[in-house]
């Protein structure tokens, strides 16, 4: 079970040739101009795979006996600091500066795994949620279902709804869930394929906590589109996705109860997609406030990098060489009151 890190053993040139031209072109020119001198350093790392380190949350529900021990010989450490405004005492994960990847654990029918491989940043948005026992919660846009898995290390809804629109994703989401979650849990769980920008008027006010991980310009796997032809239809769809997202976000504001609050997140440094959209919600949705989520950016501080200039009720993860890589993008909302 326990076995040594399996660095990748792909060249750089190989890597290099995969990346895709026409893409990379484009992000040259939005992300030099959105970032500025960051971008050069960014664009070092989205580019070389080779660097990317892949963090571990353990599953609360499926203990490993002298896994951590194993974690800590290879360099393995807590990838959360203690001081955290929110970290529930189950929610375990572990990450190590050294490029690599642990060993992934196979599906198994009736048989959970002990960990979940991710990237790091991709938690922050669930540590920003606070979830706590018995709260209404939904995941608006759940698969693959690593947010949603990493709720329940936190807290025991009261009811929670994983909704993932796209068929495939949504097997995909099913399956991860059984992979890490028990039984007795999975019967509180509603897994539904709904359309996340109905939710909202099929279940007014109804959520205590909501979760909007968007779907978005993922800048990492786009970078490395095998078809050309489909990364230039990627980018054309692209000024789209932020309207897609606002109306998302309309949603969720509605499946709220007032005094509830949302989480809003990317995998891009698109502003477009990020700040911008917030913006909208903030200017459109008077019954709708920022949270302040800037003691929780402290606190990881020595984890992350984040971009600087940004508003206290969001943060923008940058990926950069030797810490947990982003992009991340995540705003926090309240609602508070129902007009």
């Amino acid at each position: 079970f326990f076995l040594s890190l399996k660095l990748e053993k792909k060249t750089k040139g190989k890597l290099q040739k995969q990346i895709c031209q026409v893409v990379l072109d484009h992000f040259e020119k939005q992300y030099a101009a959105e970032l500025g001198d960051a971008w050069s350093s960014v664009r070092d790392v989205l580019t070389s795979p080779w660097c990317w380190q892949h963090a571990l949350l353990l599953n609360r529900f499926s203990l490993c006996p002298g896994l951590e021990s194993s974690l800590a010989e290879q360099g393995y450490r807590p990838a959360f600091p203690a001081a955290l405004p929110y970290l529930p005492a189950a929610f375990r994960c572990y990450s190590s500066t050294a490029p690599g990847r642990f060993p992934a654990q196979k599906h198994q029918p009736g048989k959970l795994k002990g960990y979940y491989l991710l990237n790091a940043a991709s938690l922050l948005p669930v540590l920003a949620l606070e979830v706590k026992d018995g709260e209404d919660v939904l995941d608006l846009c759940a698969a693959p279902g690593g947010k949603s898995v990493a709720i329940l290390q936190c807290a025991c809804p009261g009811h929670f709804r994983c909704n993932e629109y796209d068929g495939l994703r949504s097997r995909w989401l099913e399956q991860t869930i059984e992979s890490f979650i028990p039984d007795p849990l999975i019967n509180l769980i509603m897994v539904s394929k709904l359309d996340g920008r109905q939710i909202g008027d099929l279940q007014p006010e109804f959520y205590d906590k909501v979760l909007v991980d968007a779907p978005c310009s993922n800048d990492r796997s786009w970078l490395f589109s095998a078809d050309p032809q489909q990364a230039v239809l990627r980018l054309m769809q692209r000024k789209e996705l932020s309207s897609l997202q606002f109306q998302l976000l309309r949603s969720a504001v509605k499946a709220l109860r007032p005094g509830g609050s949302l989480v809003y997140s990317t995998c891009t440094l698109s502003k477009a997609e990020n700040s911008d959209v917030i913006s909208l919600i903030l200017n459109s949705c008077r019954n709708v406030v920022p949270v302040d989520i800037s003691e929780m950016a402290r606190g990881v501080a020595q984890e992350f990098t984040f971009l600087s200039g940004t508003q206290q009720h969001e943060l923008l993860v940058l990926p950069e060489k030797g810490r947990p890589w982003g992009p991340m993008y995540v705003a926090k909302l309240k609602k508070v009151s129902s007009t």
